[in-house]
């Protein structure tokens, strides 16, 4: 079967240096199997995703020379490839969940989530404890009149078990009622969440792989039942390890000497993709590489599973 990759960023900043790893390792995974690479931009929250972030972000990955197949700018069959503009297809989806009597109404705010009472996972996600899940229609017709909001929309998840092997992180699991808990389709001011619209997304633009940051590892047992309660096939998930700041702290937009308006300024495009490829393994030093050279050198096998931590200096 032909391989298609995909990079989906969300563009709430500019590109970073944990978004162009995700970048590269995608499009080396895809292109060394003979595969295409579609580019989407996540843009749900379009109040913290402006559009002009998300054509800088274009023109980012461009100046890396990390090239698409379909995408903003050359457009495609499978478009629009702004998720801003693709909500017809998540509502249809939410839809078919609700036929199937999977779907209720949650009036909780972000307090009572975070509530001590709340289960908790190990990395301080809640769980839902399924708060509204009970109640019937006149009681949430009345929770709504008293709040004058109107409710997200929860999944509610079977109790069971789901496993799967990790192309590079091998096999998972999730006991679902303990592990997350009914999940988010969409948010009480009717933003779909990201569950629901990677899963629609990916499936309708044949996407085969998905490479991401371990972060979205626990992400996956959630999207594999929407896959198959939609009747959509799962593509295949590699999870890599975060990329960490010298002082051990997770990269994020809000490091600014992290961003690519930064270190666009420092070191050419293969400076900093040999200096990545070197810290995930596949690249022997730290010496300048194009995205095409590191073809012939690229595995998984190579790519550590511990978390990077980017050596003081290198950047």
């Amino acid at each position: 079967m032909a391989v298609t990759g995909r990079f989906a960023p969300s563009p709430s900043g500019r590109i970073h240096l944990g978004n162009i790893l995700c970048c590269l390792l995608a499009w080396l995974s895809a292109r060394q199997k003979g595969g295409r690479v579609i580019l989407r931009i996540e843009d749900l929250d379009i109040a913290r995703c402006p559009r002009r972030y998300g054509e800088q972000m274009c023109r980012d990955i461009q100046w890396l020379g990390l090239d698409w197949d379909e995408g903003p700018v050359i457009g495609g069959p499978s478009g629009p490839y702004e998720q801003s503009r693709r909500t017809a297809l998540y509502q249809a989806a939410l839809r078919r969940l609700e036929a199937q009597g999977l779907v209720y109404p949650c009036f909780c705010t972000r307090a009572e989530l975070h509530a001590a009472s709340a289960p908790h996972r190990e990395d301080g996600q809640v769980v839902y404890p399924g708060t509204c899940r009970g109640l019937t229609a006149e009681q949430a017709a009345e929770r709504a009149r008293r709040t004058g909001r109107a409710p997200a929309l929860r999944l509610w998840v079977p109790e069971e078990e789901i496993t799967f092997t990790d192309g590079h992180m091998g096999e998972y699991r999730e006991w679902l009622p303990a592990d997350c808990g009914d999940f988010l389709l969409r948010r009480s001011d009717g933003i779909f969440a990201y569950q629901l619209a990677v899963v629609v997304d990916d499936a309708a633009m044949g996407v085969t792989e998905v490479v991401r940051g371990a972060d979205l590892l626990a992400s996956t047992p959630r999207q594999l039942l929407l896959y198959r309660l939609l009747g959509l096939e799962a593509p295949a998930f590699y999870h890599f390890p975060l990329l960490l700041g010298s002082d051990g702290q997770r990269l994020s937009k809000r490091n600014a000497d992290a961003g690519l308006d930064t270190l666009g300024e420092r070191y050419t495009a293969p400076e900093i993709l040999g200096k990545l490829a070197y810290l995930a393994g596949f690249n022997p030093s730290a010496e300048p590489r194009s995205g095409e050279s590191l073809l012939e050198d690229f595995a998984w096998e190579k790519v550590p599973r511990a978390d990077i931590r980017i050596p003081e200096g290198l950047f």
